[in-house]
């Protein structure tokens, strides 16, 4: 690393000290933006379970605030200690140089010993729900911390997919909380994320090419090409179709909404081979992910009050 770099790197750091809270600080630390989007897939989970269950959702409303609780504190827990394993790369990325484990604003032991006691206690509720819950949170634990972000984020070309793992647990958890013993409907949910997460993140990764090259980090962009990731959205978004006839529970009219959400992002993953400008399609195909997870996981809340 040059000096200009440290330099520059200090002075950006100095910068984001100047410009943020420690309440905003924190947030960036436990990254509330993955776990509110987690708390979506936890609820759909416990809720598509409880539909389909003989108990009542009002009568086990502790059973919903053991597997959000929970699954909120080890989702922040295990963020806020990938934030410390990430902090030596962080400063090379623009979207992440300002991270609290950047700037100092909060030190590694502070970190390390927040991020374990979130876990803990985030394990404990989810064990008060059922076992299974508290085991598939510890699995999430694993492997986002372990196979992710300590052996596969650095080493390997495949670190998106076994990255994808951990982000398709949520729904488990809260299904286990309910039924430990998880069905088909489960399965569906934790498949439809592991699927979609690829090209979600591949869209995302071709935004920030240069800034993971920089870091040496073997992201399929900047090992394969675009050309390469392109092909392998397009063939993980014709992964997601089949799925919807798993959850055939609740009806055709969510088949139907399911197939219609996967023949437009398809749509829009080939014509990624006809873009003139890759980085603006990246960003559409990006943004076109989140809202069909939004819309999918919404509607199949929606869909199951029919059951």
């Amino acid at each position: 690393m040059s000096n200009g770099r440290i330099i520059s790197t200090t002075v950006d750091s100095a910068a984001a000290e100047k410009t943020t809270t420690v309440l905003q600080d924190f947030l960036a630390l436990i990254k509330i933006g993955i776990v509110n989007s987690n708390m979506i897939t936890v609820f759909t989970g416990f809720f598509l379970a409880m539909q389909l269950s003989p108990l009542k959702f009002l009568a086990n409303l502790d059973l919903l605030l053991f597997a959000l609780g929970g699954s909120g504190l080890i989702i922040a827990g295990s963020a806020a200690l990938n934030n410390l394993i990430d902090r030596d790369i962080d400063p090379i990325m623009s979207r992440t140089k300002s991270r609290p484990t950047v700037t100092g604003r909060f030190n590694a032991s502070a970190v390390l010993a927040l991020g374990l006691t979130f876990i803990a206690i985030g394990e404990l509720l989810l064990f008060s729900a059922s076992t299974t819950a508290g085991l598939w949170g510890l699995a999430g634990v694993f492997s986002y911390v372990v196979l992710y972000s300590m052996w596969s984020k650095r080493k390997h070309v495949s670190n998106t997919v076994v990255g994808s793992i951990s982000g398709a647990i949520p729904p488990l958890i809260g299904w286990a909380a309910v039924e430990p013993t998880l069905g088909a409907g489960a399965w569906a949910l934790f498949l439809i994320m592991f699927i979609w997460q690829p090209p979600h993140f591949y869209a995302l990764a071709m935004r920030r090419t240069e800034e993971y090259r920089a870091a040496n980090i073997p992201m399929l962009p900047v090992v394969k090409g675009f050309t390469r990731t392109k092909v392998s959205m397009l063939g993980w978004v014709l992964l997601l179709f089949p799925l919807p006839l798993l959850l055939a529970d609740l009806g055709v009219g969510f088949m139907v909404l399911a197939t219609i959400l996967n023949i437009g992002w398809a749509y829009f993953a080939v014509r990624g081979f006809k873009a003139k400008d890759d980085l603006k399609w990246a960003t559409g195909m990006f943004v076109y992910s989140l809202n069909y997870m939004t819309i999918l996981f919404v509607s199949i809340i929606i869909f199951s009050l029919f059951i």
